[in-house]
This record gives C-alpha cells, structure tokens and sequence, in this order.
C-alpha cells in the first residue's frame, strides 16, 4: 500500500472534523426532538446570540437586513460550524487530541445556550451532550484510521511507520454520513408535530363574530384614489415580522393553555375550547415595530379577530396596586404592557384570526395580543401562554431588560409612499402620497415642504379610526431640476412631529421623512 500524500490526508482530516462536527448538530437535533425543539443546540446557541445582541447591534441588523435578519444569522452559525470542523479535524492527533478539545468546548457552548433558555429544564442539556459525545468518539475512531499508533511511534524515532488504513476510514467515514443522515431524518420526524398543526391551522373555523362586534366597514375614500399608494389593510404576507423567534413555534389549539395569576383574586386556566366559546369582536388596528427608522415600513394595519383583554383580566380581578401584566411566550419571550392600557377601554384584544383567517404561524397562530398605541415590545407577545399580573417595581420584559423604555407609547409618524425614492419626473403637476399614524390620538394634520419652501397642508383621506394609520396625498406642480420634500403630521392633541432624527433605542425613532426626486425637462 502506497503512502498517501499529505495533500490527501489533509483533505481526509478535514473530511473527519466535518463528519464529527455534523454528528454532534444531527444528534443533537435528533434528541430535542424528544427532550424539546429549543434544545437543539444549534437552535439554542443562535437564540442566544438574538438574546445577547446589543440593541444597537440588533438595529443595525434589521436596518440593514429587514426581515432577512434570521435567515442570515442561521447561515453565519451553519458557515461557521463548517470552519469549526475543518479546523477540528486539521489539528486532532491520536496522541494531541486538540480537535476534541474544541468539540467539547463547543459542546459546553452549547450546553449553557440550551439550558440558560427561558423555558428550559436540566434536561435541555441532554441534546448537546449526545451530540458531543458521539461527535468525539466518531472523531477519534477516523483520525485513528489515518494515524496509527505505530506511525506516531515511528515520528519520535521509537516504532516503525505504518501506512494509514484507508479502507477501515472509509468505512468509519461513510458510517458517520450514514448515522448523520438518519438523525436528521429522525429529528425532522420527532418534529412532525409542526406539520400536524399546519394541518390543523388550514381547517380551523374563526369563532363566529356577532354584527354588534364586528369592525366597522372600510369607507372607500380612507386611501387616496392614486395608483401606487399603500393599501390601507396590508396582507397577511406582506404585514411586518420582527421577533427573536428563530425557530417559528408549531403549537396547536389542543396543546394551548393560558395562565392568568400573580396579583389577582383568582388564578384561572383557559384552553382554547374555553376562549373561543367567548363572545368574539373583530377590530381593525395599526401595529408599529418600535425597530421601525424614520420612513421605515415596519407598520401594518389588519383586521384582527379576538377577545377582549378586559373582560378576561376582570374575571381574575386584578387587586389594587397592579400596574403591569407580564406576558410570556410560548419560547419564553416577554413583554411587560400596562395594566390601565389593557382596561381603559381600548380594543385589546387576545387575538386568533387576522385579516379573516387563522392568524398565521409567523404571527403567533394560535392566540397572540393586540394592543392599539402601544409599541409590539410591549404588548403585541404571539404565542401567549402566561399572563402574571404584577408591577412594574418588581418584574421585568425582554426588551427592557436590554435598555428599552417601560410603557412604549407609539410616537406620531408620517411617511412618504409615493413617488418612489429619486425617481426621474416630468415637469407639471406631480401626485405626492403617504401614510401618517398617532395610535389612540389620530392624525389631525399632514404638511409637506419641497426643499426650503413653506410647508402646504396636504390632503388627508378619510380617517378610519384612532387606532390606524391615516393616508394623506398632495399635488406639486414640480419644476425641473433636482428636489427634496419632507413630511410631518400633527395628532388631535396639537403636537407637531418633531424635526430631531432620533434612533429607535429606547422609545421610537422621531424625525421628518423626506425624498428626492429629479424632475427631467422633456
């Protein structure tokens, strides 16, 4: 047998530090299928790299990457997982085991990622430690296919130099394939249950809503009759999704529970029968990311079908002192809302149908909250399975235990839509168009300024309610050459959106939104 060239034993090392690392990703995937999907340790250290992101890291990032940003941090992990390997696999040695060492320090990574989750128990740690263990043994059995012992003894001078055992590597090799192949499979099987709710979602019947509860119609003239302009309900595909979710949770409507406790009367338990035989009420509502940047378009406007939060909170009967209600995700994610924001007589509502369906997986199926003027961060927890009436002194949210601002109040925005960002016009009368929004205060005014000029009152479409955004056009007999234009609104109570450009950390971004357009003489 002829003794490979080092070129081809590198390559074979890096093959084994590959196979290793991604047994330790597939076993573990597989286990969690059993323990818990967060478990994962590939899952759970990606969380936690959302969770542990600075504020002005996280963005930047959805600045940069909108609703991409998840996808994109899986694909960094995966890239960075392969390095992993190959570096794994380069350096272990029979005798210097050092691409072992890192397996386990991973494997310790990984470890306090899935244990440290939220919702995690001891036995979150299962999935990672198999993954490592078998990671580690499948590494030293390859690498001591292709070094054996007596061809280390024979480097210090002490033995006599034997050939690499191609054959008993290749099949090591290919037994490693195969065993991370069928634990991928297997961990996709243990998760069917996602499939199963999908399933169950597509043949789900919305809770009948009585005509005293049903929304208002939509008006014809709430938008602008201008091609291009934005709708006034977005789609269910096009609504903005911003969320630490990495991993979209698949829980059905028989595995749903909701606690209410903490500071109340009593402690009551609703499953999903128990909610939906409820009288149900549908609402139209905007809803503002507190991400969104000045011009952004992390805004949507749905009709949302649910239950009033009042009515539930007042059958616990929250006692006297309570100013906040804690809820919690089903993956562990918290908001802290206001008490009085939820019972002072807003459409809050514990919603299961937006936009005349099932509400999507993505948007929290099957029961997440909605609450007019305030903020998601603080209010709008999808997939809400706890509700602890407390106080603000003595509980905390995810957001705002990274520095975020308690209560979030929607700030006054105004955008504009239409035309398009330094788009080529003709000379003569040009239609201006946007959006405006003061959730639970309306908009009350819209001007628009062409570079220096005076601001002109713009054309406001009809208002729906307080609680939705407010379209707004404007005609500009443009002049050729190249121009900018900026907006601001003014709500019901007289206050002017201020001009200061401010970041989304800690409490909304403010400032007027402008564009520029080039006006062409034909």
């Amino acid at each position: 047998m002829n003794t490979p060239q080092p070129r081809s034993r590198h390559a074979a090392r890096a093959g084994a530090g590959l196979l290793a690392t991604g047994l330790a990703v597939a076993v573990g995937h597989a286990v969690a299928g059993v323990v818990a999907p967060g478990s994962s340790p590939f899952l759970a250290v990606a969380d936690s790299v959302v969770d542990r992101a600075p504020a002005a890291v996280r963005e930047v990032t959805i600045d940069a990457l909108g609703t991409a940003d998840k996808p994109a941090l899986m694909a960094g992990l995966a890239a960075i997982l392969v390095v992993t390997g190959v570096v794994v696999g380069l350096v272990e040695r029979r005798g210097r085991p050092a691409g072992t060492i890192v397996l386990v320090l991973f494997g310790l990574i990984g470890t306090v990622a899935a244990v440290s989750r939220p919702t995690a128990g001891p036995l979150w740690a299962l999935p990672t430690v198999a993954g490592t263990v078998v990671a580690v043994l499948a590494l030293r059995a390859m690498i001591g296919a292709l070094f054996p012992a007596a061809d280390e003894d024979a480097a210090r001078g002490t033995g006599t130099r034997r050939d690499p055992d191609r054959r008993r590597f290749l099949i090591l090799a290919g037994s490693a394939a195969a065993v991370m192949v069928a634990a991928g499979t297997t961990g996709i099987a243990l998760t069917r249950r996602a499939a199963e709710a999908v399933a169950e979602r597509t043949g789900l019947r919305l809770p009948r809503v009585l005509a005293r509860n049903a929304a208002p119609a939509v008006p014809p003239g709430v938008a602008p009759d201008v091609p291009g302009v934005t709708p006034f309900l977005t789609d269910n595909d096009e609504f903005y999704r911003i969320d630490t979710a990495l991993r979209v949770p698949s829980l059905s409507t028989s595995d749903w529970r909701l606690r209410i406790h903490g500071m109340v009367e009593r402690e009551i338990e609703l499953d999903w029968q128990s909610l939906v035989e409820r009288e149900a009420r549908e609402r139209i509502v905007t809803m503002t990311c507190v991400s969104n940047e000045v011009g952004g378009d992390l805004v949507g406007t749905a009709s949302w079908t649910g239950f009033s939060i009042a009515d539930l909170l007042a059958e616990a009967g929250p006692l006297p002192g309570a100013d906040m209600l804690l809820s919690t995700s089903v993956d562990g994610w918290t908001a802290g809302t206001p008490l009085d924001a939820l019972t002072d007589g807003r459409d809050a509502l514990l919603a299961v149908g937006m936009n005349g369906e099932p509400l999507p997986f993505e948007h929290g199926y099957p029961v997440r909250q909605v609450v007019p003027g305030l903020y998601g961060y603080v209010s709008a927890t999808k997939w809400v399975v706890d509700w602890e009436v407390t106080r603000f002194d003595r509980a905390s949210a995810y957001w705002t235990d990274r520095g975020w601002a308690e209560k979030g109040p929607i700030r006054t925005a105004s955008r504009i839509d239409r035309p398009a960002p330094l788009a080529e016009l003709s000379p003569g009368p040009v239609v201006v168009a946007g959006t405006a929004w003061a959730q639970r205060r309306g908009v009350e005014r819209v001007e628009v300024r062409v570079d220096d000029g005076p601001w002109r009152d713009a054309r406001l479409a009809e208002e729906y309610s307080a609680d939705t955004w407010r379209m707004w056009s404007w005609t500009w007999d443009a002049e050729p050459g190249l121009h900018t234009l900026h907006v601001r609104a003014t709500d019901s109570t007289g206050r002017v959106q201020p001009e200061e450009r401010r970041a989304p950390v800690p409490s909304g971004a403010t400032g007027w939104h402008s564009r520029t357009f080039r006006v062409v003489a034909a």
